[in-house]
């Protein structure tokens, strides 16, 4: 397959790498139970005004909307006991604690997304190269005079559609995964801004 063969084995890999990274992160960032069950345990307790065990389903969940809501909880808490604000202060206060939590979590998910992204293309790219060059390979063994010489001509036809085949099959894993992980972490996300409301 020539010289690009071992680069695009080496993308597949960094792929798998980072796909088994993306999988780890957002299973634990999904949680242990869904986000509408969730929230409606923690609306549930809270409109028996129990915080802790509100609080204590958020340690369950264990997940980024849990982080969220646990944030969110704690500054409730500590707003409920604080007579120096009014009401449209403590609101504010953490309404601005549930942003901060989010901006911390958020980055987490999306981290190495660009990398799939950018394998997407790349792969593609280099199995082309690699195509090219098994393609220029079999039109100089054709070059030859008298009669070409066809183990040198099949010799580049293999190694042009060897590079097409891994660039290709790369590129797809790429994109089916960068697809699949958006999506989840898009529904994780919804699932962080309901709760936060």
């Amino acid at each position: 397959g020539g010289f690009v063969v071992p680069i695009l084995l080496a993308t597949l890999f960094t792929l798998i790498c980072f796909v088994v990274e993306r999988a780890l992160t957002v299973i634990k960032a999904k949680g242990k139970m869904d986000a509408g069950e969730f929230v409606r345990k923690v609306q549930y307790h809270l409109a028996n005004k129990n915080v802790d065990a509100a609080i204590s389903e958020c340690d369950k969940q264990s997940g980024s909307v849990g982080n969220v809501m646990r944030s969110g909880l704690m500054k409730y808490k500590e707003m409920t006991t604080s007579h120096d604000r009014d009401t449209e202060q403590k609101v504010l206060s953490i309404q601005k604690e549930i942003e901060e939590a989010t901006a911390l979590e958020l980055p987490m998910l999306e981290k190495n997304l660009v990398f799939l992204s950018t394998i997407s293309s790349c792969a593609t790219l280099l199995g082309l190269f690699g195509t090219v060059l098994g393609m220029i390979r079999s039109f100089q063994s054709m070059n030859t005079a008298g009669a070409p010489d066809a183990a040198a001509l099949a010799g580049g036809i293999s190694e042009a559609l060897i590079n097409t085949a891994l660039g290709i099959s790369t590129s797809f894993i790429a994109i089916i995964a960068y697809n699949f992980f958006t999506t989840i972490i898009d529904g994780i996300t919804y699932g962080i801004d309901e709760s936060g409301f």
